[in-house]
């Protein structure tokens, strides 16, 4: 569509060529290796013969101990060029390796809390909250600082890149903000161990990760593997997407390609939300949780989604306001701060940066 024949073939052209220099180099190497040892025994076993042939040397020899060190002299050469030819062996082992070890070596989660909890009640702090991705210059959140109360709906609007992802992604630990502090029930999340925190979060992001497995498993995936069979339907069920499963060719065992290929955006968005209705955490995080759905099919998950939402914390990314008006509250961003807070009739009222936002989106 953009006519990048030409480059991707000039690219493809330059990495065969550089491919195929370093197998040349390689092969060069390899075919050079076995002459130049042999050679080189070769010289070695005339310099030894010369010397053992000399009338000194003969003198302390016998006739049969003469012959016994010659014959083992040349059933050396053997055993060295079978080296030789490990050699091109070794030097691929020790390229792969290199790739290997980098991924082992690389550090793993920081995980020092001790805190294990079975479920908590889903109360967040944000006290001066800043962060900067590694390599930016400009920081995504400046002084952050909000609170939500247990069981509240709070919605994180703004433009992209005001960075309502990344305050979500603080909350679950997959980044350490370097200042600023992060509470859940008044307990700063570093002290909760990973598996026990991230137990307390149900997840339902733009990117939907599925895998090469039944879609039953895609639901019941990980810790929810011990889900039973009625609960994995209910909650199909409450994710409107049973219509669609029910039309595949083995239902719910029907196996899926790589990244749930065969499905639609809005299907795969379906089974994320199956399986974050299945968790039941107290704390809900919905990252356009609905921007791939249909008008219709987004106002019955939106229900669905509204009756799973009852007595949990949950956070609402969107774009389209119109799947926020409902929330408890509705925190504006902007430029990685906080410049507006209330109910959609109050942020309507006050003509700022929601207000503009919500008219754009109507316009027309």
């Amino acid at each position: 569509m953009f006519g990048g024949q030409k480059k991707q073939r000039e690219h493809f052209d330059a990495v065969s060529r550089y491919n195929r220099n370093q197998g040349l180099r390689l092969a060069l190497a390899d075919a050079l290796s076995t002459p130049v040892i042999q050679t080189l025994l070769a010289l070695a076993l005339a310099a030894l013969v010369w010397f053992a042939l000399s009338p000194r040397v003969l003198a302390d020899f016998s006739a049969g101990s003469l012959v016994a060190f010659l014959v083992a002299a040349v059933q050396l050469g053997k055993p060295v060029r079978q080296l030789s030819s490990v050699q091109s062996v070794v030097q691929r082992g020790l390229a792969a390796a290199e790739d290997i070890f980098s991924q082992l070596d690389q550090a793993g989660e920081p995980d020092s809390g001790q805190l294990s909890v079975e479920r908590v009640a889903g109360r967040l702090s944000l006290r001066d909250l800043s962060f900067t991705y590694p390599g930016a210059q400009a920081p995504v959140l400046s002084d952050i600082s909000l609170e939500i109360a247990a069981g509240e709906s709070v919605a994180l609007v703004g433009p992209s890149g005001s960075g309502k992802t990344t305050l979500t992604q603080l909350l679950a630990r997959f980044y350490e903000p370097p200042r600023g502090t992060v509470l859940l029930d008044d307990v700063p999340v570093e002290d909760y161990r990973l598996a026990s925190l991230r137990a307390q979060i149900a997840l339902v992001s733009q990117d939907v990760p599925l895998f090469r497995d039944t879609v039953f498993n895609n639901i019941a995936y990980g810790g929810l593997a011990g889900a039973s069979e009625s609960q994995v339907y209910d909650a199909a069920r409450a994710a409107c997407a049973m219509e669609f499963i029910e039309e595949l060719p083995q239902g719910m065992q029907t196996r899926l390609g790589e990244e749930g290929s065969g499905l639609s955006g809005g299907q795969r968005q379906r089974i994320a939300i199956a399986r974050a209705i299945l968790k039941g955490a107290p704390l809900l995080i919905l990252d356009e949780a609905t921007s791939a759905l249909d008008n219709e099919s987004e106002h019955r998950v939106q229900q669905a989604l509204e009756h799973v939402m009852r007595d949990r914390t949950t956070l609402v990314i969107a774009h389209r306001l119109s799947t926020v008006e409902g929330s408890d509250r509705i925190v504006v961003l902007d430029g990685g701060r906080i410049v507006a807070s209330g109910k959609h009739e109050e942020l309507l009222a006050q003509g700022g940066l929601y207000a503009q936002l919500y008219q754009r989106e109507f316009a027309g």
